[in-house]
């Protein structure tokens, strides 16, 4: 991957475009709800809210949500944790011209799951995926490292985002996966009532 300026990742629309193992293309290419999945491998799954607040959007995140240039924009930061362990940092944004009736929820989320929100509206409109691997000066990469205490990254970050629409908003989720995710098992197999009286 070709060198790009500090603060702008190269972007790609197909995941063969950022060379994954096998492991983290399931992680990167999956659309179901991340909180769903993470749940599943866990017994405790925690949204860690770092902070919300106004903020000054990247210099690869104003084209996507239709600004013209850097401004300041809503942004949320979270830690998404299985067991106490840390597995996906989470940045969004939201334009400062999406209104309360765009984005009714963001505003008291707290630590209650966005993507659980999302994916439980049927009026939000969900776009296609792009992918990246971030270079630890990134901008993101920096704020996922000092939010785990300054941790070192052995090799640059898988990442994904998605722009989603509803009404007349914008709001685009990046998801940095973290070196912990590869030591998630598979998912804990919650019997139903039928696999029980099979196992009988």
């Amino acid at each position: 991957m070709r060198a790009c300026a500090v603060g702008h990742a190269r972007w790609v629309w197909h995941v063969n475009g950022v060379t994954p193992t096998r492991e983290m293309r399931g992680w990167l290419t999956d659309r179901m709800s991340l909180t769903k999945k993470l749940t599943a491998r866990s017994k405790h799954f925690r949204v860690h809210r770092l902070r919300q607040e106004r903020g000054m959007c990247l210099t690869d995140e104003s084209d996507i949500v239709g600004l013209p240039r850097r401004c300041h924009v809503q942004e949320r930061e979270v830690l998404l944790e299985c067991d106490g362990r840390p597995m996906v940092y989470a940045h969004t944004i939201v334009p400062l011209s999406a209104t309360a009736s765009d984005w009714p929820f963001f505003g008291t989320l707290g630590e209650r799951s966005l993507g659980t929100t999302l994916f439980g509206d049927p009026r939000v409109v969900r776009g296609h995926m792009q992918y990246a691997r971030l270079r630890p000066q990134h901008p993101l990469v920096e704020r996922a490292r000092a939010a785990l205490g300054n941790m070192e990254f052995a090799a640059p970050v898988f990442a994904r985002r998605c722009l989603y629409r509803r009404r007349n908003g914008m709001l685009l989720v990046t998801e940095l996966f973290l070196p912990a995710i590869t030591e998630l098992d598979g998912p804990r197999k919650q019997l139903t009532l039928a696999d029980r009286l099979c196992n009988r």
